[in-house]
Parts: C-alpha cells; sequence; structure tokens
C-alpha cells in the first residue's frame, strides 16, 4: 500500500503524461504507448528505495528506470511541467516543494559493501 507521497507522485506523473500525450506535437501517435509508460513509471514509484522519505527523481542517487525510458520521461516533463502550472496548480506546487526536500541517506540494504 503506497501513502500519500507516492500517491501524489503518481497523479502528478499520470497528469504531465496525459498533457503531454494529448497536446505535444512531438508525442507518439500511440496512446497506447503513454499508456504503458504510465505503469512503469507507477511500478517503479511503488518500488522506490525510499518509500515516503523519497527525492526527487532528478536528484535521486538510484537511477531506477530503464535508460530509454528515463529519457523519455525527462522529455514528457520538460515539456508539461511549465504547462502543469495552469493546469494543475496544486499538484505543480507540491512537486516543487518535494524537489527542495533533502536527499535522505540511501537504506542500509542498498548500500554498497566495502
Amino acid at each position: 500500500m503506497a501513502g500519500k507521497r507516492i500517491q501524489r507522485e503518481k497523479l502528478t506523473i499520470r497528469r504531465m503524461i496525459a498533457l503531454y500525450a494529448s497536446r505535444c506535437p512531438d508525442a507518439v501517435a500511440d496512446p497506447e504507448h503513454y499508456v504503458s509508460l504510465n505503469a512503469y513509471a507507477d511500478k517503479r514509484l511503488d518500488k522506490c528505495v525510499f518509500g515516503e522519505a523519497k527525492p526527487a527523481c532528478k536528484q535521486c542517487p538510484v537511477h531506477c528506470y530503464q535508460p530509454a525510458k528515463r529519457e523519455e520521461m525527462k522529455q514528457v516533463m520538460r515539456w508539461a511541467g511549465p504547462r502543469m502550472l495552469w493546469r494543475h496548480p496544486l499538484l505543480t506546487v507540491r512537486h516543487l516543494i518535494d524537489d527542495r526536500r533533502p536527499v535522505p541517506e540511501l537504506p542500509e540494504k542498498y548500500r554498497p559493501k566495502k
């Protein structure tokens, strides 16, 4: 069961992907592509090693996305991010506040062995 922070992250990503898919001229014509991208992002959030204390993904020391998916998500966020302020202002402000949170220490079981 995901907490409030993870649920809010999922909602923010869902809205960003939907905005990108419906409005961006560079978007892929296949809507199923974005459904699978959103499912992938949700799965990654569910498995985040930091849980509710997670930092913003761009600041995270653990990159859990596949390189191709990560680049695609960056593209979606770069395009949709500025436009989110007008369409979903509360989600945008909460995301910006979360972005300023300090990066927590990596959990013990994920630290490299010495």
